[in-house]
This record gives C-alpha cells, structure tokens and sequence, in this order.
C-alpha cells in the first residue's frame, strides 16, 4: 500500500510509474531497519511518527480549505450489505487482538509495567484515531466529489495538486515503513524464540526477502484483504485469550521471568517443554471461530465468543488435567 500510494505520487510529479519497484524499495526500507534491531528502532520510530503525524495536520489542512467540510458532515450513510455491524466490529476487534503478540516483542523493553501499559493505550489510540478518521475523511471526500471510492489521500488531492500529493504519498509511506519494521522484528523474535541459535539479522534478512516476494503479490493481498483480517482473527483471538488465561486467572498474575528464559527448574516445563493442553484449546477455539464465521455466521460475531470459549476451554482443561497448582504460601505457580 505504501508503494502504491508513493507511485501515485511519483506519477503526479514527473510521469514516471514503476509499483513493482516501489513495493521492493519500501520493503528494502523495512528489513534494513528491523535488521539493525530494537534500539534502532526505537530512535527511527520518535521521529518517523514526529514526521507522520505533521503530515497528517497538512494533509487535513489541505482537505479542509480544498473541499467542502459541511457536506462531509452532513454527508448520509450508504448501506453496504456485504460488512454489516457486526462484521464490522469483528473486524476492528480482531485486528487489535493481532496486535497484541507483537506489542509484547516491544513493551518488553519498557522500564515500567505501568509506563508500557499507559504509553500503549494512549499510543495505539490515537495512531488508530488519526488513521481511521483519515481514511474516512478521504473516503467521503472521494464519493462527494463523484470519484472511484479511495481511502488513499494520494490519489484524492494528487491530481490537483501533485505537491500535496507527495505529502500525502509520503503519510502512507512512514505508516508502512514504521509498522511493517515492527512487525518484521516481532516475527524475528518469535522464530528466534524457538530456534535459539540463529543470528538476529540473518534471520531478519531471510524473513525480509521473503516479505518482499510477498509484497509482490499485492494485487491478491489487497483483494483478499478483508478476508485476512478476519482469518488473524480466527487465529490471534484464542492465542491472546489463552495468554491472558493463563497469566491472570491460573498463574495470578505471577510469572518468574528468569525461569521462563533459562528453564533452569522446569517449573513451565509441562511435557518435554510443550503445554499440550494449551494446542487443544487454541484448535477448540480456532475451529470454533472458522465455522461461525465462515460456515454458519452468528448475529452477534465470533470475536468475543471465541475469546471467552478458549478461556473457558484452556482453564478448564488445565485444571482438570492437574497440570498446574499454585502454592499458596509462597504465591508461586508450579506445573506438576
């Protein structure tokens, strides 16, 4: 999305139009950075969110004074038969249970529990607010000025006026870029969670081409993109559901870090290092959340239902397979 929007740009301004290279360019952009991991990651993205988000206020500045805010807000809704409420609403939740594993790769640096929890509520808040309410404004503006339906502010303000254009090119681009280096790093980190040997930047690199073999494909991602927000959360919900499980309610919120990283006392070792009990719930749940969203939708959506069964599922099953107690003198949990 970041090289389309950024060829739509380079197009206004000169004629030249090459989205295949474009799309390289911008994943390169991203596996160099995520390569060189978390702390330069951390000083890139202070100022590639400083940047973005002054574009934005000239990107809505220029929308503003171009078009015709009042028949924005006076603007009525178009039925669409095809995302109703609750679609719509398991749509946005299971894109914030997506998040969440990879939040964890990074709020693991944070000096503070309190601090990382306050900084990413505030933070994923008003990025989401900022993002969604300029796809909106674009979106209307695009219909009430008798365009093709876009969410792109490029291809919006581009062709009158190719400056802007760019600015608006370049807001798309520094989301990409800031959010896939994050996401490129969280999937190194988790490979490297299992495969504990490898080198950082070799992994990140070999994840990173593959990513942009990927990208490639961006006519088929971008077509089949409500479908894979809906498949994440098919597949994130009973995983975060089994965390939070798993962590307040039978640990009680107590986890002894060291342990967890050295194994020193097998105390989360389950069965040769692997909770079994953990994979049949995230099946039970992952199944469950297929089937009443693709084969038999509910009136009321899966996300939340899917939660709360794998919770129910997972505490159920651990407590009754006694693969957990919890030492009440000590406040300590132990597997057995």
């Amino acid at each position: 999305m970041g090289a389309l929007s950024l060829n739509q740009a380079v197009f206004y301004l000169t004629g030249y139009t090459n989205i295949n290279l474009f799309t390289i360019l911008t994943e390169a952009l991203v596996v160099l950075l995520a390569m060189y991991g978390h702390r330069v990651i951390e000083s890139a993205e202070k100022f590639i969110v400083s940047l973005m988000v002054i574009l934005v206020v000239i990107v809505f500045g220029y929308m503003f004074i171009k078009f015709d805010a009042g028949s924005l807000i006076q603007m009525t809704t178009i039925d669409n038969t095809s995302i109703t409420a609750i679609v719509a609403f398991d749509i946005v939740v299971a894109t914030v249970f997506s998040w969440m594993l990879m939040v964890s790769d990074h709020n693991c640096h944070c000096k503070t529990e309190k601090g990382g929890m306050i900084g990413t509520y505030f933070g994923f808040s008003t990025a989401t607010i900022i993002a969604m309410t300029l796809g909106a404004t674009v979106s209307g503006f695009s219909l009430l000025n008798n365009m093709t339906r876009t969410y792109d502010p490029t291809v919006l303000i581009g062709e009158s006026n190719p400056v802007f254009g760019l600015v608006a090119a370049l807001v798309i681009f520094i989301s990409v870029v800031s959010t896939n280096t994050m996401v490129l790093y969280s999937a190194t980190i988790s490979y490297l969670a299992i495969f504990k040997k490898q080198r950082f930047w070799k992994v990140a690199l070999t994840i990173g081409i593959i990513c942009i073999c990927g990208a490639l494909l961006k006519d088929w991602l971008l077509s089949n993109f409500q479908g894979f927000l809906i498949m994440i959360g098919s597949l994130f919900i009973p995983v975060v559901s089994i965390m939070l499980t798993d962590y307040y309610l039978l640990k009680r919120s107590l986890y002894d870090a060291s342990e967890i990283i050295s194994g020193e006392n097998k105390l989360y070792w389950y069965r040769n290092g692997i909770n079994y009990v953990a994979y049949i719930s995230f099946i039970i749940g992952a199944g469950f959340s297929y089937y009443f969203t693709y084969v038999q939708p509910l009136s009321i959506g899966t996300t939340i239902v899917t939660f709360l069964l794998t919770c129910v599922v997972y505490s159920g099953l651990m407590k009754v397979t006694g693969k957990i107690r919890v030492q009440e003198e000590s406040k300590e949990s132990e597997v057995i």
